[in-house]
Parts: C-alpha cells; sequence; structure tokens
C-alpha cells in the first residue's frame, strides 16, 4: 500500500504543478497583451461588407491590430462602429484615417489605417473612452454596394453585344465586306487606266498655269504700252492748251473787239476741256485695273479733234 500511496502523491503534485505553471503562463501572457494593446473604435459611414470580428487591421500594409467587434451606432443606425484593438507601438495620430480595404491574394475585408504627420498629437480616449476614427468612403463598400447595379448593367451590354453579333447582322457584315472587296478589286483592275487619268490631269493644270501666265504677262505689257500712249496724248493735249492759253493772253485785246470771233473759240475750248476730262478718267482705269478694263466688251471711242 504503501508504495501505491506515494505514487499517487507524487502524480498528484505533478499535476498541481503542471495546472500552476499553465495558469501563470496564461496570467503573464494576458497581462503582457493588456499592456501593449489599446484599444480603438472606427467609425464607418457605409455598409461594411465582408468585414467580421477577427479581421485584420493593418497600417500601411502592416498587420498591427484584429477587429474585436461590430455594432451599429445607436443614435445612428446608418454608421457602423468597429472596436479594434492595435498595438500599443502603433503610431496612431489625430490626423489618422482608416477605410475598408480588401486583401490582394485572399479577398477578405479588413480595415486599413492611413496617414497621420509625425506633429500631429497622439491618438488619445477621453473619460476612458476608446479614440474614435474616423472611416474615409471606401471604393471597394461603393463597389459592394453597387454591386447589383453593375452586374444588371454588364447583362444589358452582354445582351447587346449578342445582337449585335446575330446571324442576320454578321451577314449584312459578310456582304459589306464582299462588296468593298468587290470594289478594291475593279479600282485595282483599272489602275493603268486611273493612272492615266491622274497624268492628263497634271498635264492639264500645267497647261492651265502656263496660259494663265502668258495672259497676265499679255495683259500687263498691253496695258502699259496702253498708259504710255495716254500720258503721250495727254502731254500733247497739255501742250495745246498751253498754247492756246497763250495766245488768248497776247491777243487779249483783238479778242475783247471782235465778240463774234470769242463766240466762236468758246465752243472750242469747252469741248477741249471735255476732251481731257475723259482722257484722264481714262488714265485713271488703266492706272486700277488695266487687265480688266483693257478686256471689256465696251470699246475705246476714237478722240476726233
Amino acid at each position: 500500500m504503501e508504495p501505491r500511496a506515494h505514487h499517487v502523491l507524487i502524480g498528484l503534485f505533478t499535476v498541481v504543478v503542471f495546472a500552476a505553471a499553465l495558469g501563470f503562463a496564461l496570467w503573464l501572457n494576458q497581462s503582457s497583451s493588456d499592456e501593449e494593446m489599446h484599444d480603438y473604435v472606427v467609425i464607418f459611414n457605409e455598409a461594411v461588407t465582408g468585414l467580421t470580428p477577427g479581421s485584420v487591421v493593418q497600417y500601411s500594409g502592416i498587420k498591427v491590430g484584429d477587429v474585436q467587434s461590430l455594432s451599429l451606432d445607436k443614435n445612428d443606425p446608418r454608421k457602423v462602429r468597429a472596436a479594434i484593438r492595435v498595438s500599443a507601438s502603433t503610431p496612431l495620430r489625430r490626423d489618422t484615417r482608416a477605410r475598408l480595404s480588401i486583401t490582394s491574394i485572399t479577398g477578405a475585408a479588413l480595415i486599413q489605417l492611413h496617414g497621420g504627420t509625425p506633429h500631429s498629437p497622439k491618438l488619445k480616449g477621453e473619460d476612458g473612452q476608446p479614440a474614435e476614427i474616423v472611416a474615409d468612403p471606401s471604393p471597394l463598400s461603393r463597389l459592394m454596394s453597387n454591386g447589383e447595379d453593375l452586374v444588371l448593367t454588364v447583362t444589358r451590354l452582354l445582351n447587346r453585344a449578342n445582337d449585335l453579333f446575330s446571324d442576320t447582322n454578321i451577314e449584312h457584315i459578310n456582304h459589306t465586306l464582299a462588296n468593298i472587296e468587290q470594289t478594291t478589286a475593279s479600282i485595282a483592275s483599272q489602275r493603268e487606266e486611273l493612272r492615266t487619268a491622274l497624268q492628263q490631269m497634271s498635264s492639264a493644270s500645267r497647261e492651265a498655269a502656263e496660259l494663265m501666265r502668258n495672259a497676265n504677262s499679255l495683259l500687263s505689257q498691253q496695258g502699259r504700252d496702253a498708259m504710255d500712249n495716254a500720258q503721250r496724248t495727254l502731254a500733247s493735249l497739255e501742250r495745246s492748251s498751253t498754247l492756246i492759253e497763250h495766245l488768248l493772253n497776247d491777243n487779249s485785246a483783238a479778242i475783247n473787239g471782235g465778240m463774234q470771233g470769242l463766240g466762236e473759240l468758246a465752243p472750242a475750248i469747252s469741248e477741249l476741256r471735255e476732251t481731257l476730262g475723259n482722257l484722264n478718267s481714262f488714265s485713271r482705269r488703266l492706272e486700277e485695273d488695266p487687265a480688266g478694263y483693257l478686256l471689256r466688251n465696251d470699246s475705246i471711242k476714237e478722240f476726233q479733234p
């Protein structure tokens, strides 16, 4: 009996020591965890689809904590309060922001913390309450909330694509392509004729340009000749007028004595002045547009002295 009692005592002692050590380790771990973690509340103004207790909390892509619980705001059910526990070494500031995100591999939802300038005060709660972080609008949340509309839109696009590529439309497209092919083949077969026509058009354009240059040269030469003749005529008439004025001045006494001679001379002077006016008008028109004036159908009346 005695050896059996010793074995029982040894076994009982071993169990008690193991349980005490395990309890101490758990207590120490719990105390250490409580000292190294801080609690915060992230407030979302939108749905947090995919986010659950235990979801990861990251700061600039590094895991710093977990989501503890999710609840609706008592005063505004449109808001969601996510209680998170973050490592005490995480430098959260008053201007730190949060948003709902997803992991690139598994696609699980998570809370992504970002921002926070070094000179901003540390984020601390008041009256023993966890500090609050207001989340930014998340593209992921908008995508999930509008997912149904997006699916409907994609479905309509697929239906329209199916209608576009129906058998009837494909047949029409084939006919159109066949017509285009026939047209290009016809043009290719008439390549030489088209080249000849283009060469003829080019030659005709060069001949037309040469004709215009010759016409301009001819009109310019004739215009200059006519201008020179007109100037010579005007100079001659001016000399004649000057001579007549000298004659009148030299014979003023005889003219005053004979009214009959003056009456016969006055019409000639008037006609001479009219002729000079016509020549001046003709000269001005030649100066302004010699080519247009020379090519008119109206012929220039010959001067009759």
